[in-house]
């Protein structure tokens, strides 16, 4: 048999052993000791392998965490922005509709003073001619035609030319009186029909219940948000980005919501009174105007009359002042709503 030895260190930083191999055997001294270490360094070795992992898998789920909290985050705040800027833009079309209802309705009412002007000169110049004793003259029909009479019988051409100029007047200031009232009619009806359309929009143009929980659901993933960031940074990782979004998406914190929907409701009451008394002046007008109104030459008939015109003028008065208070609501509705749109551009574009 042929045998031979050598020296081989089996173990770091143990002593060395003497190895004596033959063929097909291996004898070792001190082999437990050495069998001992090589499982404790192994056991050492697994430890390790799992703490880096555990370290990793930490990492990659806190980034995980703020990525999902970003992404939650512009779900949550999208197209709130979009919404605000309709209603903006609905508030500013109100705001002319309305106005032209304070439009109409202001010409409404001058035309009807005007109107009240003429029928007082013809009412001066009645009762002027009562108090000489010439005649009881009950309409300015009679008045015209009785001075026409007068002068044709001169039989003068002189005569003839004033009788003319009195008919032509005389047609003048019925045409007028007539045109007036027609005028008031057609403008108290164009101001019932804006403030009609205004108390619509108004009704419609506020913040709903499906905006504000939109709104109050993207307030609180920005919180959220927030709470991931300081995880983060314990991690040592970036929250630049993350920081930028909630630093711009707070701002809904700060935007008044109320005086939104108040002023929209402010504005809806208003163009309700300003059809309603817009309504009421059209009908009073339209009667104030007929042939059957103007030509009752009686005393209840005269006084009807005038009451009729009197109450079409106070309600064309009363819808000029209403249509004008919805007016100022929806300009100030603007105003609101435009802070509101201001923080949701901020948010959305630190969102992009």
């Amino acid at each position: 048999m042929i045998q031979y030895s050598r020296h081989k260190r089996l173990c770091w930083g143990v002593k060395t052993l003497e190895v004596v191999v033959s063929v097909g055997t291996i004898n070792t001294s001190n082999r437990p000791h050495c069998d001992g270490y090589f499982i404790a360094r192994e056991k050492m070795m697994k430890t390790y392998v799992i703490l880096l992992l555990s370290l990793w898998v930490g990492v990659v789920h806190a980034n995980t965490d703020l990525t999902v909290s970003i992404e939650n985050t512009r779900l949550a705040c999208d197209g709130i922005g979009a919404k605000l800027s309709n209603m903006k833009k609905m508030a500013g079309i109100n705001t002319a509709v309305t106005g032209v209802g304070t439009v109409a309705g202001g010409v409404a009412l001058g035309t009807g003073i005007a109107k009240s002007n003429v029928d007082k000169k013809v009412e001066e110049l009645d009762a002027l001619l009562e108090e000489m004793g010439v005649i009881k003259i009950e309409t300015a029909d009679q008045l015209m035609g009785l001075m026409a009479d007068i002068y044709e019988e001169t039989g003068l051409e002189e005569g003839k030319y004033f009788a003319k100029a009195l008919r032509e007047e005389r047609n003048i200031l019925v045409k007028k009186s007539k045109t007036l009232g027609n005028i008031r009619t057609g403008t108290l009806a164009g101001a019932t029909v804006a403030d009609t359309a205004g108390a619509i929009i108004a009704a419609n143009n506020k913040i709903d219940d499906d905006l504000q929980t939109k709104i109050d659901e993207c307030k609180a993933s920005v919180d959220q948000l927030q709470r991931t960031i300081m995880q983060a940074k314990l991690n040592g990782e970036d929250t630049t980005k993350a920081q930028q979004i909630v630093n711009a998406c707070t701002e809904y914190n700060y935007v008044d919501l109320s005086p939104i929907n108040n002023r929209a409701k402010g504005a809806m009451i208003s163009s309700i009174v300003g059809a309603t008394t817009g309504l009421a002046g059209t009908v009073t007008s339209a009667m104030a105007n007929t042939d059957s109104t103007r030509n009752d030459n009686t005393d209840s008939g005269k006084q009807k009359e005038k009451n009729l015109n009197t109450a079409s003028n106070v309600l064309a008065g009363t819808t000029t002042v209403a249509s004008g208070v919805a007016t100022v609501f929806n300009a100030t509705q603007i105003s609101a709503i435009k802070k509101a749109v201001n923080a949701a551009e901020k948010c959305e574009e630190a969102l992009k």
